[in-house]
């Protein structure tokens, strides 16, 4: 869908529903010679709910506009949020929360071939040390 749509229409998918556009020209521009990178983080201190269509809405805006999209589970944030929740199921979260994810943008008919999900563990702390803890 994306590769049929014009720098316009990809800009109109982006900017639709926002309260702000900040550097529209930039991002113009940018659409005029590639695809832009998008990047989205969340905690998984608890179970997704019904208010994550809300951000699923726009990222949903960005896949279908053709924009790379990766999205950062904070399990490192989730563990210091309360400390009590066992690193195992911080992992089974990280794990639930991408299946959900993933549901949830397709079930809206959202193409998920430029979508890709990393952990905040994966690039802030070494397992060794995060062992320790």
């Amino acid at each position: 869908m994306a590769d049929q749509l014009s720098p316009d229409e990809k800009y109109n998918l982006i900017t639709r529903n926002l309260q702000e556009v900040l550097g529209e020209e930039k991002l113009k521009q940018v659409l005029q010679e590639r695809e832009l990178k998008v990047y989205w983080g969340t905690a998984t201190t608890g179970k997704p709910h019904v208010a994550y269509f809300v951000p699923m809405s726009k990222i949903a805006d960005f896949l279908k506009a053709g924009c790379e999209v990766t999205i950062l589970f904070a399990d490192l944030h989730a563990y210091l949020d309360n400390m009590k929740a066992p690193w195992e199921l911080l992992e089974l979260r990280v794990k639930y929360y991408e299946q959900v994810i993933k549901a949830m943008l397709e079930s809206i008919g959202v193409p998920l071939d430029r979508l890709k999900f990393v952990k905040g563990t994966d690039y802030q702390l070494s397992r060794l040390w995060m062992r320790s803890i």
